[in-house]
Order: C-alpha cells, then sequence, then structure tokens
C-alpha cells in the first residue's frame, strides 16, 4: 500500500515513509459505559454522524464521508495540540507520539513529509485510507460490528454501530443544541463544522427555521481561526467531489 503522497522524496526514512496497515486483534475490546461515560475521539462521532444509527448505511455519498473524517483525524491532532492551521497550510507543531495508533499514525506521515504542507493535498491522501481506519479503531472499542448485506452474489460489508444510542448521542447533542441556540464546546462546534462542510447540516437540522441554521453559520465564524482553516479547505474539497459526482 503507497502511503506517501504524489512526489514526495526518497531521502525520508523508510520507516517513517512505509507503514504496514495496522493489525486487528483476533477479538475486539469491547467498549464499556454510555457515550457520556467515553472520551470519544471526533473522527469516531463524525462517523457516526455520516451513518445511519441503526443500520450503519451511509448518510453522505463516499468522498465526502472520506474526506470528513480525514478533516476529522487532522482535527484531532489539533486537539491534541500535535499541529496547528495556517492559511491553507497544515504546520506540525509537536511530533510527540500521541497515544492512539491512529493520531500517531497520522502524525508520522506529516513528519515524514515536510515539503508536503497543503492541508488539501493531506485531506485527498488521509481520505484514501481514513474510512477503513477510522471504522478499524471503532471496532477495536466495540462501538462497531461487522455485518455482511446483499444477495449472496453481491454481498459488501458494512459496520453497524452496536447501541443505537450511543451512535444516536453525537446527532442527538448536535441537534438539541443548535435548535435552542445553545453555543457550542469547542469539540462540538469543530464537529457541526465538519457536518456543515460535508452537507450533513440539512439532515441535522431538519425542520428547523433559517434561523437556526444562521446560528449554525455563525457559531461557526466565531471557531478559532485555524479550525475555520481546516473547515474552509474541508469545504472546498467537498464542494469539488460533489459538482464531479453530480456531473458523471
Amino acid at each position: 500500500m503507497n502511503t506517501t503522497p504524489p512526489g514526495a522524496a526518497d531521502e525520508y526514512p523508510l520507516h517513517l515513509r512505509e507503514h504496514p496497515a495496522p493489525v486487528e486483534p483476533t477479538r475486539p475490546v469491547r467498549a464499556i459505559g454510555s457515550a457520556a461515560a467515553q472520551a470519544m475521539r471526533l473522527a469516531d462521532e463524525f462517523f457516526y454522524l455520516a451513518h445511519d444509527d441503526q443500520t450503519g448505511r451511509p448518510r453522505l455519498f463516499e468522498s465526502a464521508t472520506a474526506h470528513g473524517l480525514a478533516a476529522a483525524l487532522l482535527g484531532e491532532l489539533y486537539g491534541e495540540g500535535r499541529v496547528t492551521f495556517e492559511g491553507r497550510h497544515v504546520r506540525v507543531v509537536n511530533a510527540s507520539p500521541p497515544k492512539d495508533w491512529l493520531q500517531h499514525l497520522v502524525l508520522d506521515r506529516l513528519v515524514a513529509e515536510p515539503r508536503h504542507t497543503a492541508t488539501r493535498t493531506w485531506l485527498a491522501f488521509l481520505g484514501t485510507t481514513a474510512y477503513e481506519q477510522v471504522a478499524t479503531r471503532m471496532w477495536q472499542l466495540g462501538l462497531l460490528r461487522l455485518e455482511q448485506v446483499g444477495r449472496l452474489w453481491r454481498q459488501r460489508t458494512v459496520y453497524v454501530p452496536t447501541d443505537m444510542n450511543t451512535a444516536a448521542w453525537s446527532w442527538a447533542r448536535l441537534s438539541f443544541q443548535l435548535r435552542n441556540y445553545q453555543a457550542l464546546n469547542a469539540f462540538d462546534l469543530t464537529l457541526a463544522g465538519l457536518a456543515a462542510h460535508t452537507q450533513l447540516d440539512p439532515i441535522l437540522l431538519d425542520g428547523t427555521p433559517l434561523a437556526t441554521r444562521a446560528f449554525l453559520r455563525q457559531q461557526i465564524e466565531h471557531a478559532p481561526l485555524p479550525v475555520r482553516d481546516l473547515l474552509a479547505d474541508l469545504g472546498a474539497v467537498v464542494g469539488g467531489a460533489v459538482l464531479s459526482h453530480r456531473t458523471s
């Protein structure tokens, strides 16, 4: 599997340029407790938002989900103080490895490719693997289970939430706060921004007045500048993918 963006120099150490796919454990480690008791990660919660909480069916087309998850992984590193976003570029500010294996993997790739700093480049690159990697992390925590759907000759694997209440919590929490015009904390503000910039907001705010949508936009406009920069690049990438999807 190629894990280096196109054009990357060959002089970087081999162990930083090549990362084997994470090995899934024989049995998943089951999550314990409710969503409120667990420290949910940004990409995990966006995964829940982007899929039906009962069936696991996607609410977005594939490219929007992939880029949203890639942005969420970068957002996790920003929240951990490992990276920041300046204009249209991502910059590593702390290369110490995070405890989470997937955050560690993404950070290693950023460190290994210092000449490639364009946020859109990294959204496109990370988007090629983000879906399976985030799903694997959630499966390891017992948040998802694998299920075969479709006819025998056209079966495919989907990731289904193991607990509908946990899967619906992100959606219910954001929807309630926005419909009641409550200010979002930093985590939920980023999550709502990811939803808005992947075009999930019409579903999230279904049936609400225009004032609620304006409130969401206002909240995002007051997010920290690095978060706004990340979301702006995500919106541009998803917008281009939507146009391509509709004209193809």
